[in-house]
């Protein structure tokens, strides 16, 4: 398994720190980590942090991997290339134009002698992806796409591109971990409470984020196990979801992708 740090970013944002004990030698699709303390990181929309990171820990940087080309995940590259001049993996069909190793769905990687899937997962944007470790307890890091009992907003997909998302995370092993890219956990744990009030699993995690944000603690990562039990957006084909999501739109919604885009909207709106 990698180890993963958060580096805090803006107001909310996670830059992921990924290091392990074993590095893998260049090649074809491998990323070349023949660095002093080497780590890579996911989504470094601000350069400050991660340089502040690597000082401070004595570190180098390895590679940086892109998500979606949202500035807040973007904005930090150029000046860490120009640095460090490492290979930059991302979408091949994202407009943002600093991605020196281009990837689409099915790809795979190695990082640190561990490979990592490529999923293509648009709704938030139309460039989307998702790296996944093939290892026995795997970690995906997903961007915007799903949070914490949340997901991402449509900003250029639709409800059923991003249901497409949520069923693919949902046939991930329940032991896999979480790294999505925002501090979003209690506002959409209030979401998620309105749309299942009867829920003691989302209680419990109200509470158990609420203490890690008391100690100023990450709430991340969380598992595919966690957000079956309590993520609405993964929860689509359950009754009481589908009720609320009936009551909300005024009818008798019954179609999975109609049940998501109204929870969607609601989410919108609340």
């Amino acid at each position: 398994m990698f180890t993963v740090t958060p580096i805090p970013a803006f107001t909310d944002n996670y830059i992921w720190a990924i290091s392990a004990a074993s590095v893998s030698n260049s090649g074809s699709n491998k990323i070349d980590a023949e660095f002093n303390n080497p780590v890579a990181v996911v989504d470094p929309g601000d350069a400050g942090a991660v340089e502040r990171y690597l000082n401070e820990n004595k570190l180098s940087l390895a590679a940086i991997l892109i998500t979606h080309h949202h500035n807040d995940h973007t904005g930090g590259v150029k000046t860490l290339v120009d640095s460090y001049k490492v290979p930059v993996y991302g979408p091949k069909n994202s407009p943002f134009k600093g991605i020196t190793h281009p990837l689409e769905d099915n790809d795979q990687i190695e990082l640190f002698n561990i490979a990592l899937s490529i999923r293509e997962i648009p709704g938030h944007t139309l460039d989307h992806i998702s790296y996944c470790s093939n290892t026995p307890k795997p970690q995906l890091f997903c961007g915007d796409t799903l949070f914490l009992a949340g997901c991402g907003r449509l900003f250029e997909g639709s409800a059923k591109q991003m249901l497409n998302a949520m069923n693919y995370f949902k046939q991930l092993p329940k032991e896999t971990e979480v790294y999505c890219t925002h501090e979003y956990s209690l506002g959409n744990l209030a979401f998620a409470s309105a749309v299942e009030p009867n829920n003691l699993a989302i209680k419990n995690a109200i509470q158990q984020c609420t203490e890690l944000r008391e100690s100023n603690l990450p709430t991340l990562p969380t598992s595919i196990a966690t957000e079956l039990s309590i993520n609405p957006f993964m929860r689509t084909s359950i009754q009481s979801v589908i009720d609320s999501a009936s009551s909300f739109g005024k009818k008798n919604i019954v179609c999975e992708i109609e049940v998501f885009a109204a929870i969607r909207e609601w989410k919108n709106q609340f």
